[in-house]
This record gives structure tokens, C-alpha cells and sequence, in this order.
């Protein structure tokens, strides 16, 4: 089976938002070596949901990749947990429309694409 571009392209995006989380875990492990957190529990098992997260985001892109149709559903509601926490940023107490549109941005360009392999993904239907 030969990968669509258009699912190729949301493989990559799905990888970089693994990339991206990989890296909050370091910046994470960073402040919580340095002393930097209030509480060291929460801290410590923030960085852990953060590291299962991004294996779960890799993970999905590499299934995009494959063409399994699990990878795509599964980046589908990842973008859609993503424009959540954006809308978060934009309305919460020191909300910030330009910080949830830098969120935002990835997570629709992902999610349209991840649709549109999805579409390009399923099986002709015969006309009636």
C-alpha cells in the first residue's frame, strides 16, 4: 500500500507533536531537578503523563505512516485534546488569544489532514 502524501505530511506533524512533548518533558525534568516546582510529587507525575503521551503520539504516527486506520483515529481525537487546551489558554484566567492561536494553528492543519487520509484511506463505495 503506497502512503498518500496528504498522510505522509500528517505522519510528520503527528512525529513533531511527540518531538514537542518529549521536549516539555525536559523542560519539566529540568525544573523539577533544579527545585524549580512547588510540589515534587505533582511535578514528578507530570512528567511521566507527559512521557507516556509523547510515546502515545509517536506511536500514533507511526501508525499514520503505516496506514492503520488506529493511527489516524487516534491523532484525530489527539488534535481535538489539543484545540481543548488551547481553548483553555484563550479563556482562562490570564487567557492569551495569541498563545491558543500558536496551539490552535498545528492541531487544525494536523486534524484536516488527518481527515483527508482518512477519506483517501476508506474503500470506493459502489453507486448505485
Amino acid at each position: 500500500m503506497t502512503l498518500s502524501p496528504v498522510a505522509r505530511a500528517a505522519a510528520i506533524l503527528l512525529g513533531l507533536e511527540g518531538i514537542g512533548l518529549l521536549v516539555l518533558a525536559g523542560w519539566e525534568l529540568v525544573a523539577l531537578i533544579g527545585g524549580d516546582t512547588v510540589d515534587p510529587t505533582s511535578s514528578l507525575a507530570l512528567l511521566v503523563l507527559t512521557v507516556v503521551g509523547a510515546v502515545v503520539v509517536i506511536a500514533l504516527a507511526v501508525g499514520v505512516f503505516r496506514g492503520a486506520s488506529w493511527g489516524r483515529s487516534g491523532g484525530i481525537v489527539t488534535q481535538l485534546l489539543v484545540l481543548a487546551v488551547a481553548l483553555g489558554a484563550a479563556t482562562g484566567p490570564e487567557g492569551d488569544a495569541a498563545r491558543a492561536a500558536l496551539i490552535a494553528a498545528p492541531a487544525l492543519v494536523t486534524g484536516v489532514l488527518l481527515l483527508l487520509a482518512a477519506r483517501a484511506a476508506a474503500p470506493p463505495r459502489p453507486r448505485d
